[in-house]
């Protein structure tokens, strides 16, 4: 790495899979976005016929659904750890390194699909242009990303403090950086991809709601991050779980832009 990069990654040094209750929080953020990921690739066409990568799948959530709600032909779930995920028919799983030079070589599918991946990723746009490379003439390609809405002007309630301590701790300790998902529509246009497009969706921070738990289970699992910092001490964390928690709460969660492009030409028959 170059110097000043952080050296850390995601799912070792914070978040790592192994840790109790990881999949529970990484379910939460699927019941926060995945019906919005899901309405906008059926509006794409996701369906019968389609071959489909899932790269960072997670806990299969979306791969899952790809199968039973949209029917697709099949989904290759792709994960650098694979504990969360597994095979049956039509869905095939693989531990392997996205930013890897020999990932998937030669593979190519109508869908690809990357959600909460790139964002996390100090070398984002070589792996957007790679991804576009493994979509099929006439296939997509789908990003999402978190956008953060808490500014720097944002009243210094306990949310915003905590927001930004997050976001920079992630920043210092495994290189997530949020600032450059705006320009991923451009992205997209300057890999090859034709037209593009793109949306984002806020969920509400409603007490009890999965996105409210997802953010008080990152917070707790990113804690050493956020202290790292200086913005907060172990009170100012615990305080914006309970301010989450409560009716006081008055703020926006972090969006997820997701953005899509075609790779020119015709699709393949069958």
């Amino acid at each position: 790495m170059s110097a000043g990069r952080p050296e850390g990654r995601y799912g070792e040094d914070v978040f790592p899979p192994g840790q109790a209750g990881e999949g529970e929080r990484i379910d939460f953020g699927a019941l926060a976005y995945d019906d919005v990921t899901m309405a906008r690739l059926r509006a794409l066409g996701a369906g019968p016929g389609w071959s489909c990568l899932d790269v960072g799948a997670g806990t299969g959530t979306v791969a899952r659904r790809l199968l039973d709600e949209a029917g697709v032909a099949g989904v290759l779930a792709v994960d650098r750890d694979v504990r969360f995920l597994a095979a049956r028919p039509g869905l095939e799983v693989l531990r392997a390194d996205v930013t890897g030079p020999d990932f998937l070589p030669g593979r190519r599918f109508r869908l690809v699909h990357a959600r909460f991946v790139l964002m996390h990723l100090p070398e984002r746009e070589r792996v957007l242009a790679a991804l576009a490379d493994h979509v099929e003439p006439g296939g997509v390609l789908v990003v999402s990303d978190a956008v953060d809405l808490t500014s720097d002007r944002a009243p210094g309630d306990p949310y915003a403090v905590a927001m930004r301590a997050m976001w920079e701790g992630l920043r210092a300790t495994i290189g997530t950086d949020v600032s450059g998902v705006p320009s991923y529509p451009r992205l997209l246009r300057a890999a090859g991809l034709l037209p593009v497009a793109a949306e984002m969706h806020v969920p509400p921070l409603v007490p009890g709601s999965p996105i409210s738990r997802f953010w008080a289970d990152t917070w707790e699992r990113g804690r050493a991050a956020m202290l790292g910092t200086g913005l907060l001490d172990d009170a100012g964390i615990d305080a914006a779980v309970r301010y989450l928690r409560s009716r006081e709460c008055a703020a926006l969660s972090a969006g997820m832009l997701t953005a899509w492009g075609w790779k020119p030409g015709e699709t393949p028959s069958g």
